[in-house]
Order: structure tokens, then sequence, then C-alpha cells
């Protein structure tokens, strides 16, 4: 015996799922694109993106340098003691050391300063080298000398080494140098030594 099917019952209109409203397409534009105004945007974010760049990195190496500056004014008075209690080693190894007690107080002294110069040396800082002829930017003249043999400038004798660190000088070397020599006025006759009488 077969089973009933049940029998189909309309369905309300009420609930009948509500259609869509048809959804009209968007009419498509018929103005073309203006390719030189959408070139001359690209090119201008382009310019704004490489200015961008390169103000980032201006203010890094300012910021960097404002830094080192920093560190290098912190540590000048440093050195600067440090070069100065060399001067006073300097000084003292300059004594004659006679006894056997003076010559071991000396070696002490020599391996103390050497010790300085190499600790100096590892942070950057070496001496002014030799030279011959002055140099402002690394001399100090604190005596001339006239001389009819050698040119003007000429460096005779290092009084007191001076220092550079990196490319600061830390003090500049004392020097004696010579000096142009002062022309004599045409006519003029010679100066007589002091202490001299001229025979008549």
């Amino acid at each position: 015996m077969s089973a009933k099917r049940p029998k189909a019952t309309p369905l309300d209109p009420e609930l009948e799922p509500e259609q869509p409203a048809s959804v009209e397409a968007a009419p498509a534009s018929d103005e073309p694109y203006d390719m030189e105004e959408l070139c001359r945007e690209r090119d201008e974010l382009r310019d704004k993106w490489a200015r961008a760049q390169a103000d980032y990195a201006n203010l890094r190496r300012r910021t960097q340098a404002d830094i080192e500056a920093a560190v290098r004014r912190s540590q000048q008075g440093l050195l600067d003691g440090l070069l100065l209690a060399i001067d006073h080693l300097e000084l003292a190894l300059a004594t004659p050391a006679t006894s056997e007690e003076t010559k071991n107080l000396a070696l002490g002294v020599r391996l103390t300063r050497d010790q300085m110069l190499q600790s100096l040396e590892r942070e950057g800082v070496r001496p002014v080298p030799p030279a011959e002829t002055f140099d402002p930017r690394l001399h100090e003249a604190v005596a001339t000398v006239e001389s009819a043999e050698l040119a003007p400038g000429t460096i005779l004798e290092f009084v007191r080494p001076g220092y550079i660190w990196g490319e600061v000088v830390l003090r500049p070397a004392h020097v004696k140098v010579v000096a142009e020599a002062a022309a004599q006025e045409p006519g003029a006759e010679p100066e007589t030594p002091s202490g001299i009488e001229e025979q008549a």
C-alpha cells in the first residue's frame, strides 16, 4: 500500500520572499583618463618621496655629528689634563740621572709616559708630525730668530710637542722659527754696539 502524498498548499502571497529590485548597471563613463594629469601627479609624489628621504638622511647625519661633537667636548678636558701630565713627565726625564736610584726612577717615569701615550693613541690622539716649515694650523711660534741664511718660516726647534685628535688640533706645537729680517733704511748707518766707543 503506497503512502499518500501530502497535498500541496498554496503559498501565502504575504509570506513569499521579496524579489530583489533590479539593479541597474552604472552607465560607463565616456570621458577618457587624462594620462598627462596622472603622470604629473605620479612625478610630484615621486619628488616628494625623494625629498623626504633626503631630509631624513640629512637629519641622521646632523644628529650623528651633534652626538660626536658632544662626546668630544666631554672628553677634551680629560685629554688636555693627560697631555699636561705628560709634559711634566717629559720635564722629569730631562733631568740628568746620575745615581742608580735616579736611573731606576727615570725608567719608571719613562714607562709611565709611554703607557699614557699608547692610551692616547688608541683614542685617536697622535703627536703633530715633525716639519721644517711653519704651519699656523699646527704650530704656534713662541720665539723668532732672524737669519740671513734660512728662509722666513723655517722651524728651528720644537719647544713643546703638539697633539692632534682625529681632525681636531688639541693643542699646537710650540716652535722657534726664523723671522724675516728687518729691512734697513737706505743711507742709515749701522748701529754701534753698546759699550764700544767709536774711534776718532
